[in-house]
Protein backbone atom coordinates (compact mmCIF):
# COMPACT_ATOMS: atom_id res chain seq x y z
CA UNK A 1 0.00 0.00 0.00
CA UNK A 2 1.58 3.33 -0.92
CA UNK A 3 1.70 6.05 1.56
CA UNK A 4 3.10 9.45 1.18
CA UNK A 5 5.25 10.83 3.42
CA UNK A 6 8.01 13.16 3.52
CA UNK A 7 11.89 12.50 3.30
CA UNK A 8 15.24 14.31 2.88
CA UNK A 9 15.81 15.85 -0.77
CA UNK A 10 18.61 14.18 -1.09
CA UNK A 11 16.86 10.39 -0.83
CA UNK A 12 13.69 11.52 -2.75
CA UNK A 13 14.90 9.51 -6.34
CA UNK A 14 11.82 6.37 -7.08
CA UNK A 15 13.96 3.02 -6.35
CA UNK A 16 15.66 4.39 -2.96
CA UNK A 17 15.19 2.16 0.15
CA UNK A 18 15.34 3.18 3.99
CA UNK A 19 14.15 1.69 7.08
CA UNK A 20 12.39 4.19 8.96
CA UNK A 21 13.83 4.61 12.57
CA UNK A 22 11.20 6.90 13.78
CA UNK A 23 11.49 10.55 15.16
CA UNK A 24 14.61 12.37 16.28
CA UNK A 25 15.14 14.80 18.77
CA UNK A 26 15.25 17.56 16.28
CA UNK A 27 11.30 16.89 15.39
CA UNK A 28 10.26 18.56 18.75
CA UNK A 29 7.86 21.17 17.34
CA UNK A 30 8.27 20.89 13.69
CA UNK A 31 4.90 22.17 12.10
CA UNK A 32 5.20 18.85 9.58
CA UNK A 33 5.66 16.26 12.04
CA UNK A 34 2.32 14.27 11.06
CA UNK A 35 3.57 14.64 7.59
CA UNK A 36 7.32 13.13 8.26
CA UNK A 37 6.46 10.93 10.73
CA UNK A 38 3.57 8.05 9.64
CA UNK A 39 5.63 5.57 9.11
CA UNK A 40 6.30 1.95 10.73
CA UNK A 41 9.81 1.91 12.86
CA UNK A 42 11.82 -0.86 12.04
CA UNK A 43 10.38 -1.60 8.51
CA UNK A 44 12.30 -1.52 4.79
CA UNK A 45 10.37 1.35 2.48
CA UNK A 46 11.29 2.21 -0.82
CA UNK A 47 10.66 5.08 -2.90
CA UNK A 48 7.94 5.07 -5.97
CA UNK A 49 7.59 8.52 -6.76
CA UNK A 50 8.43 11.83 -5.88
CA UNK A 51 4.92 14.30 -6.11
CA UNK A 52 4.84 16.65 -8.86
CA UNK A 53 5.01 20.17 -7.80
CA UNK A 54 6.15 19.22 -3.85
CA UNK A 55 7.93 21.78 -2.27
CA UNK A 56 10.74 21.51 -0.59
CA UNK A 57 10.70 22.17 2.87
CA UNK A 58 13.02 23.00 5.50
CA UNK A 59 13.67 20.08 8.10
CA UNK A 60 15.79 20.27 11.36
CA UNK A 61 17.43 16.70 10.45
CA UNK A 62 17.65 16.66 7.05
CA UNK A 63 20.37 19.74 5.35
CA UNK A 64 18.70 19.50 2.14
CA UNK A 65 15.09 19.90 3.69
CA UNK A 66 12.35 17.49 2.92
CA UNK A 67 9.82 16.74 -0.30
CA UNK A 68 6.92 14.20 -0.37
CA UNK A 69 7.21 11.13 -2.10
CA UNK A 70 4.95 7.86 -2.38
CA UNK A 71 6.89 5.09 -0.41
CA UNK A 72 5.68 1.05 0.03
CA UNK A 73 6.84 -1.27 2.69
CA UNK A 74 10.01 -3.09 0.25
CA UNK A 75 11.03 -7.01 0.10
CA UNK A 76 14.29 -7.73 2.32
CA UNK A 77 16.98 -9.94 1.16
CA UNK A 78 18.34 -12.38 3.82
CA UNK A 79 19.52 -15.70 5.13
CA UNK A 80 17.60 -18.23 6.68
CA UNK A 81 18.13 -21.56 7.91
CA UNK A 82 18.01 -23.69 4.66
CA UNK A 83 15.89 -26.28 6.17
CA UNK A 84 12.32 -25.66 5.41
CA UNK A 85 13.54 -22.31 3.32
CA UNK A 86 11.04 -22.60 0.26
CA UNK A 87 8.95 -19.80 -1.06
CA UNK A 88 5.88 -19.31 0.34
CA UNK A 89 7.17 -20.90 3.43
CA UNK A 90 7.89 -18.65 6.88
CA UNK A 91 11.26 -18.12 8.25
CA UNK A 92 13.19 -16.49 10.91
CA UNK A 93 16.71 -15.01 11.05
CA UNK A 94 19.40 -17.78 12.41
CA UNK A 95 20.74 -15.24 14.82
CA UNK A 96 23.24 -12.80 15.51
CA UNK A 97 26.50 -12.84 13.88
CA UNK A 98 29.72 -11.06 15.05
CA UNK A 99 31.35 -11.64 11.71
CA UNK A 100 31.43 -8.14 10.09
CA UNK A 101 34.12 -8.86 7.45
CA UNK A 102 32.25 -11.80 6.19
CA UNK A 103 30.35 -11.08 2.62
CA UNK A 104 27.09 -12.83 3.83
CA UNK A 105 27.06 -10.58 6.72
CA UNK A 106 24.45 -8.05 5.43
CA UNK A 107 22.16 -11.00 4.83
CA UNK A 108 22.02 -12.65 8.20
CA UNK A 109 21.35 -8.88 10.30
CA UNK A 110 19.69 -7.20 7.33
CA UNK A 111 18.37 -3.78 8.12
CA UNK A 112 14.38 -3.85 8.11
CA UNK A 113 13.95 -7.31 9.83
CA UNK A 114 14.19 -8.71 13.36
CA UNK A 115 15.45 -11.43 14.65
CA UNK A 116 12.38 -12.54 16.85
CA UNK A 117 9.84 -12.93 13.80
CA UNK A 118 8.63 -14.97 11.64
CA UNK A 119 8.83 -13.71 7.33
CA UNK A 120 7.03 -14.79 4.51
CA UNK A 121 9.62 -16.36 2.21
CA UNK A 122 8.73 -14.93 -1.54
CA UNK A 123 11.72 -15.79 -3.44
CA UNK A 124 14.79 -18.23 -2.75
CA UNK A 125 17.69 -16.61 -4.35
CA UNK A 126 20.10 -19.98 -3.85
CA UNK A 127 23.47 -19.61 -2.25
CA UNK A 128 24.40 -17.41 -0.18
CA UNK A 129 27.34 -15.03 -1.18
CA UNK A 130 29.77 -16.41 1.33
CA UNK A 131 32.34 -19.47 1.10
CA UNK A 132 31.88 -21.02 4.17
CA UNK A 133 29.83 -19.74 7.42
CA UNK A 134 32.39 -19.09 10.94
CA UNK A 135 28.84 -20.27 12.79
CA UNK A 136 28.52 -23.13 10.46
CA UNK A 137 25.55 -22.37 9.47
CA UNK A 138 23.52 -24.12 6.74
CA UNK A 139 22.13 -20.96 4.96
CA UNK A 140 19.80 -20.34 2.18
CA UNK A 141 19.56 -16.59 0.38
CA UNK A 142 15.70 -15.61 0.49
CA UNK A 143 13.44 -12.61 -0.37
CA UNK A 144 10.99 -12.08 2.44
CA UNK A 145 7.49 -10.14 1.15
CA UNK A 146 7.05 -6.80 1.71
CA UNK A 147 5.78 -6.01 5.83
CA UNK A 148 1.91 -5.73 5.32
CA UNK A 149 0.51 -2.53 6.81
Amino acid sequence: MTKVTLIGDRLAEPGTQFVYRGPSSACEGCPYRKQCLNLDEGVRYEVRGVRENAQLLDCAVHDAGVRAVEVEPAPVVANVPSKGAYAGSKASLAGPCPHTECPSHEYCVPEGAEFDREYRIAEVRGDPPHDFCYLDRDLTLVEFAPQEE
